[in-house]
């Protein structure tokens, strides 16, 4: 299996930079950085990679969309997107048995549906693939929207497997590393990696309920 094959960081950095923000990284040097662009329409939240026009907005600088532990952001009530990628998700969902709503969920916290996200880390596309863990599992093209859930989904499958279907286990390690969580045997005490968990869990029951 291939999660024996991944390196895993066992901490996560707290990392200021010269603008005054804060960042988090499992990684010791962040390999590229992304700013995405958090507004609000009447509609609910909008994430961009291109900056608004109008308006007031927040600049996003973590690893994922879900990841900042003082974001502001109500996951009880934001806009949900069940439209993009629909095809894609429930094909992969059904292919590796995984429930669609988590699929949802993992790419809603992991790139808010922008599949040219990447992250300071170097994680790339939909659902945040880091390079080797994309080659893992025989993703190429990590900005392709097919490969990409592909391979998320199939990872998210193998977690579900290793941690005997436990979600949040699941999804920390989605986060954090498998190594991480064995470690700890419980969800590591990294504070990205707990608020990630319990956002893609409200996400994940929201996904569900309100289809």
């Amino acid at each position: 299996m291939f999660l024996s094959q991944l390196t895993v960081a066992d901490t996560i950095q707290r990392i200021q930079t010269p603008d005054g923000s804060v960042e988090f990284s499992n990684v010791r040097q962040a390999t590229s950085q992304t700013v995405i662009y958090k507004s609000q329409t009447g509609e609910g939240f909008v994430f961009s990679d291109q900056k608004p026009k109008h308006g007031h907005f927040e600049i996003l600088k973590y690893s994922c969309y879900a990841c900042n532990p003082s974001s502001k952001i109500n996951w009880h009530t934001i806009k949900l997107d069940f439209s993009s990628y629909a095809d894609e998700v429930k094909r992969y969902a059904k292919k590796y048995h995984v429930d669609a709503a988590l699929v949802r969920a993992v790419i809603h916290a992991e790139s808010a549906f922008n599949k040219k996200a990447i992250s300071r880390t170097g994680a790339q596309g939909l659902m945040q693939l880091m390079p080797d863990t994309a080659k893992d599992l025989g993703v190429d093209k990590p900005f392709n929207v097919e490969q990409n859930i592909e391979g998320g989904v199939k990872y998210l499958a193998e977690l579900l497997s290793l941690f005997k279907g436990n979600i949040r286990l699941a999804t920390a390690a989605y986060n954090a590393g498998p190594n991480a969580v064995k470690k700890y045997n419980d969800i590591p005490p990294y504070s990205e990696t707990k608020v990630y968990v319990e956002r893609v869990s409200i996400l994940h029951q929201r996904y569900q309920h309100e289809s």
